[in-house]
């Protein structure tokens, strides 16, 4: 199945409104444990956008495994139950989808880590990361690795193309591709390279380098630093866990969570879409079929 961004067929500000009314009415996810949590949820299910994950979480929080009718029989050899109930998620281009719980299905033994079918396999290696360069080179960012110290992992920047010009204020015309560059350390394990990619494209995405028309990013330069790192390293847990990459982030949130504060400030809307952009220009992982082409 060709992969895009759930958003490509939803209206930006349909979308936020439509998020914000769904988690004012569940009053979910104000306190950083519950927050903590449900990116846990979203990261066991990296066969969804995360945003479709957040609409799974909200109908049925238990829910280990889910897939549509179709991924169920042909790649599971298992049938959905008669009567069973749907949950129903966004989909690029059209309404809504239905998709099943693993429990509504009878059929063959399911796989002992159903629920890591989907995941991108093993870890990450250096060949891997060499081969997101031009897939991000289409997008007008540049990957290079630089021979830093162990102590700096990384950074995202505008580069400038011409002399006194910086790329960035050109990049209001959406059909005028940017220039960005992000740089990594090239002494440290692919592992670490890739947590660090997906923290420094997280920057980017949610708006913290300033807007971008091309890339539809909008201008939050004005966060504050300490919510920017809280956004910046919730997207990179969110993109390495569900690659089944382990990273630090998850003792940054950890940490977080032990201090019992509320994420209100945080914009779930945009950590959600940035991982969910992330992915698709990384080409990570394979999402849920329907058995037809969008």
């Amino acid at each position: 199945m060709k992969q895009m961004d759930l958003f490509e067929g939803l209206d930006q500000e349909d979308a936020k409104s439509l998020l914000s009314i769904l988690l004012d009415q569940s009053r979910l996810y104000y306190h950083s444990r519950d927050y903590k949590e449900f990116l846990d949820f979203v990261t066991r299910l990296p066969n969804f956008a995360p945003f479709n994950a957040f609409l799974l979480h909200l109908q049925k929080p238990g829910l280990r495994f889910a897939a549509s009718q179709h991924d169920w029989f042909c790649r599971f050899g298992r049938e959905v139950k008669e009567g069973a109930r749907p949950l129903l998620i966004l989909w690029p281009f059209g309404p809504i989808a239905l998709v099943y719980d693993m429990e509504d299905t009878d059929g063959e033994p399911l796989p002992r880590d159903v629920e890591k079918a989907f995941r991108a396999t093993g870890e990450m290696v250096r060949s891997r990361i060499t081969a997101f360069r031009p897939l991000l080179h289409r997008k007008g960012i540049e990957l290079k690795f630089v021979e830093y110290g162990d102590g700096h992992a990384g950074h995202v920047r505008y580069e400038q193309e011409v002399e006194g010009l910086e790329v960035g204020e050109r990049s209001v015309n959406s059909k005028t591709r940017p220039v960005y560059r992000v740089r990594i350390n090239s002494k440290h394990d692919p592992n670490v390279q890739f947590v660090t990619l997906a923290h420094e494209l997280a920057h980017l995405y949610l708006g913290h380098l300033g807007p971008d028309a091309f890339l539809h990013i909008p201008n939050r330069s004005a966060v504050q630093h300490g919510q920017s790192e809280l956004e910046a390293e919730s997207v990179a847990y969110l993109v390495s866990s569900r690659s089944g990459v382990v990273s630090e982030s998850e003792k940054y949130l950890s940490n977080y969570v032990h201090d019992n504060r509320t994420v209100e400030a945080l914009d779930l809307y945009l950590v959600l879409k940035a991982a969910g952009q992330i992915e698709t220009v990384l080409q990570l992982g394979e999402k849920v079929s329907f058995g037809v082409e969008h």
